[in-house]
């Protein structure tokens, strides 16, 4: 460990000779006590983790408060160290970094997601205040991948999925391309074994062809360019794996398809010269149409600048080829950690750099979030590259995510627009609100005074701020109403029971509003209204004396109507024991039914949501409307399967299967093997050789679908079923 510590003393000295280093051992001697004793799951001493992760900041030249933290950054986390003694030694700047990195392991939260949601959210607040925190986490993240050979299969598949959700997009959003690439590629090793073995199988295949290839380019083009008195330097390269394996999964294309696998990066003195290099190049080989991107003229949102263009090589093969500045090369690598160099008399980049403004406007929107499910998945939207440019009437532009309609748009200028948009047109013509941005339209919003957002809207955003604007609005509107209509409810059974609301103080309503978690009694009107409890519950708390407590009617014993499903609007409701036991926690006479778009099976997680006049819909967990109908956390209820069934009851089977002879039969046979009966079959021949087959079969348990290859699988999630 200490000639690591040499090591990285040395580096630092090459690269600031002046610097003073008290500080850096200090905090290597504190870190080294603290972590004495300790060892990895590898074996290796504990203390060998900090000294690489400090050296991955040394190489980015971060300033001393940096290495500081870089060194003691898990000692809070792993040993009896707390913030109060890095303060004391270290002082403000280092303890708030060390805090903003440390995760939260020690808060009685109820499961590890929940854990890694407020960890996130805290790492992300504490990056609004000082990038350094993420600098550092981004570089602890990196050694942590390098190593994770040593780890369970189970916590390297977890690792590296948060990785590649989180930390990847998160260096991409910084303009950190070389920590984001070595993370993704690191990632996908775990993630998909077998496709990047695949992949790295062909490389190496054409490896000896595509070297000959690329080295030929790299003359030609050297040699154009010097004819033409361009300074430049030219590198090649194949493309890397994780970026080609998500490019053939997005576009459902084949390896030979992919225009950018070769590419040559161009690296020239000025602005003029990239025009210029990038006029050569068409001269002497013909573009692909559609493939030339222009972000010096409209940088990217991290700020990253190239001239991007594919042409048709010799041969016939297709290559990319990327024109820069040395300048821009360097943000394109280092991103965010390029301006935070330590420079004498500078701490880092401007408040307004874009890249800090994205993170700071990130924050605000996820910051009314309370549910750490929908926080999760809203923030992966949010880390994903903003790729389409569109414009307003007057030439500015706006950087949306692809897929992105005028709503998000009209969002994107100012919530207001947002709010009251009625229509958009696009180039000047009249579209609908569901229309796709593409790069280069001008769009502009049509709207009115008065207008408010619809629920219908939360399935066309793409973006969170348009989400969350929206879900405020029908959030306010829908309590105003349920408060109404809760408040209407308790005096109508009042009147009936004989109750009067007006001779009980506001101290026993407040009571009563508290046994239920709310903090005063507008909460509990509000989700009377919803639904949630029901009046005579509420009257019976409030008198006792007045009110008996209902007690639950036994169910009947007769079977269901076949016509009418149990748990429908209208049938019998899944508490009754003619169908699997679904009940609310904590409540015992509310009406529940399955949701028909994902419909539950028994032993899967659900989550209940309150409807109005309907009771409450239970979808499954991984329903792909969960998160549009959560808009409103109230309306959230937890629900539980009461008990194991031992009915059947049917399951709507979709497979997607290869359109070839004798494939309905292994279908059949595999159902038939599993003693399923199948009540109904559709089977339908698709574009080119792929065909679906849909079964309506009577299921014990589980269910069976066959992939695509026509190997049988099964599963019991609803991400699965049709």
């Amino acid at each position: 460990m200490d000639t690591l510590y040499t090591e990285l003393v040395s580096r630092l000295r090459e690269l600031r000779p002046k610097e003073d280093l008290a500080p850096l051992e200090k905090a290597y001697h504190f870190a080294s006590e603290r972590h004495l004793g300790q060892n990895r799951v590898s074996g290796e001493p504990y203390m060998i983790h900090p000294l690489l992760v400090t050296r991955q900041l040394v190489d980015m030249n971060m300033d001393m408060v940096c290495l500081e933290t870089g060194l003691l950054h898990d000692v809070v986390e792993d040993t009896t160290a707390t913030i109060e003694e890095i303060r004391k030694n270290f002082g403000e700047e280092v303890a708030r970094c060390v805090d903003g990195v440390t995760k939260l392991t020690k808060l009685d939260l109820a499961s590890r997601e929940e854990r890694q949601a407020e960890s996130v959210r805290k790492m992300l607040l504490a990056m609004v205040n000082d990038i350094r925190v993420i600098l550092v986490k981004l570089a602890d993240r990196l050694h942590n991948m390098r190593t994770l050979g040593s780890l369970p299969p189970e916590k390297q598949l977890r690792i590296a999925t948060e990785t590649v959700d989180i930390y990847a997009p998160i260096a991409h959003r910084l303009g950190m391309g070389k920590v984001r690439s070595e993370l993704e590629d690191l990632s996908f090793r775990y993630l998909e074994p077998e496709a990047s073995e695949g992949l790295l199988r062909e490389f190496q295949a054409d490896h000896a062809k595509n070297e000959a290839f690329l080295a030929e380019i790299k003359h030609i083009v050297e040699l154009h360019l010097a004819r033409e008195g361009i300074p430049a330097r030219v590198d090649a390269r194949v493309k890397r794996a994780y970026s080609v394996f998500q490019k053939l999964k997005r576009q459902k294309i084949t390896l030979d398809q992919v225009y950018d696998l070769l590419a040559v990066r161009i690296i020239t003195d000025s602005v003029k010269n990239c025009y210029a290099a990038l006029g050569v190049i068409h001269n002497e080989w013909r573009p692909i149409p559609g493939r030339i991107k222009d972000f010096i003229a409209i940088p990217r949102p991290n700020l990253y600048q190239s001239l991007h263009t594919s042409v048709m090589g010799p041969e016939g093969r297709h290559f990319e080829i990327q024109i820069r500045t040395d300048e821009m090369h360097r943000i394109a690598e280092e991103g965010i950690a390029a301006h935070w160099k330590y420079k004498e008399g500078r701490r880092g980049p401007a408040d307004d750099d874009q890249r800090i403004a994205w993170l700071r406007q990130l924050v605000e929107w996820q910051r009314d979030l309370k549910d750490s499910g929908e926080f999760m998945s809203t923030l992966k939207v949010d880390l994903y590259p903003e790729e389409v440019y569109t414009f307003t009437p007057l030439g500015k532009v706006i950087a949306l995510p692809r897929g992105a309609t005028p709503i998000d748009f009209g969002y994107a200028i100012h919530s207001d627009v947002g709010s009251r948009c009625v229509g958009a047109k696009v180039n000047g013509r009249i579209v609908p609100l569901k229309y796709a941005l593409r790069n280069g339209d001008v769009v502009e919003i049509l709207t009115q005074v008065g207008h408010l957002p619809s629920k219908d809207w939360l399935a066309l955003v793409k973006t969170s701020r348009a989400r969350n604007k929206i879900k405020h609005v029908i959030n306010t509107t829908e309590r105003a109403k349920a408060v109404e209509i809760g408040e209407k409810h308790l005096e109508k059974e009042a009147r009936r029971l004989g109750v009067s609301l007006k001779l009980l103080t506001k101290v026993q309503f407040e009571s009563v509003a508290a046994e239920y978690g709310y903090s005063k009694m507008e909460d509990l009107h509000a989700a009377l209204g919803y639904g949630k409890y029901s009046p005579r519950q509420v009257l019976h708390k409030l008198a006792p004396d007045q009110v008996p407590s209902e007690a639950p009617e036994p169910a009947e014993p007769a079977a269901a109507p076949q016509h009418m499903g149990a748990g429908q609007p209208g049938g019998p409701p899944l508490g009754d024991d003619r169908d699997l036991i679904i009940q609310v926690k904590g409540v015992d006479d509310l009406l529940t039914y399955r949701a028909k778009c994902c419909n539950p099976i028994r032993g899967e997680p659900i989550i209940g949501y309150v409807t109005r006049g309907k009771g409450i819909a239970v979808h499954a967990v991984h329903c792909t409307n969960v998160q549009n109908l959560m808009y409103d956390v109230e309306r959230k209820i937890e629900v539980e399967w009461a008990r194991a069934a031992s009915h059947t009851f049917p399951v709507k089977m979709q497979a997607r299967t290869e359109d070839r002879p004798g494939m309905l039969s292994q279908i059949t046979t595999a159902l038939f093997n599993e003693q399923t009966n199948i009540r109904s079959l559709e089977t339908h021949s698709g574009d080119g050789r792929a065909g679906e087959v849909v079964v309506h079969p009577h299921r014990r348990d589980s269910y069976q679908q066959t992939d695509r290859s026509g190997h049988q699988r099964f599963g019991n999630t609803a991400r699965d079923r049709a």
